[in-house]
């Protein structure tokens, strides 16, 4: 499911450079001043990482903003697969609040957190996933499907 309400500016397959070593399929979502900035659990499961990068303040859009900016990124497991959810802020986006912790058991759609102002969630999915959405596409948090695998 969408962690967040946005636009979708990125699919891309990428090597991943924070958690995983392999290549995932990279999807994000760019979340305007406009749009709600609660995130959500894409999928239910264990929390199996979750971290705090402190960084810079580029436009959310921005390639670079992915590695660059402030973000807090969590792992999920669900059914021995993984995904990575990143949160992470933009030039106007000073706070970034996440409430899910490692060894937590969590529901698919549930809060897992806020970004305020504008700002961007990269989901890091496994190659296999099958993608439901293309760049352009208006998902809403929780409840459109971004991908299933």
């Amino acid at each position: 499911m969408a962690p967040a309400d946005g636009k979708v500016v990125v699919i891309e397959e990428v090597q991943a450079d924070e958690y995983f070593t392999d290549k995932r399929i990279q999807v994000s979502i760019f979340m305007s001043p406009l749009n709600v900035h609660v995130n959500r659990n894409p999928v239910g499961g264990e929390v199996v990482y979750s971290e705090y990068h402190p960084g810079k303040y580029l436009v959310a859009w921005h390639p670079k903003s992915s590695t660059e900016n402030e973000r807090h990124s969590v792992v999920y497991r669900k059914d021995g697969k993984e995904i990575l959810v990143k949160q992470i802020a933009g030039a106007l986006a000073k706070r970034i609040c996440n409430y899910v912790k490692p060894g937590q058991s969590v529901h698919q759609t549930d809060e897992m957190g806020f970004i305020k102002f504008g700002s961007r969630v990269d989901l890091l999915l496994p190659l296999d996933a099958k993608i439901h959405c293309k760049i352009g596409d208006r998902p809403q948090g929780g409840v459109t499907v971004i991908a299933t695998w």
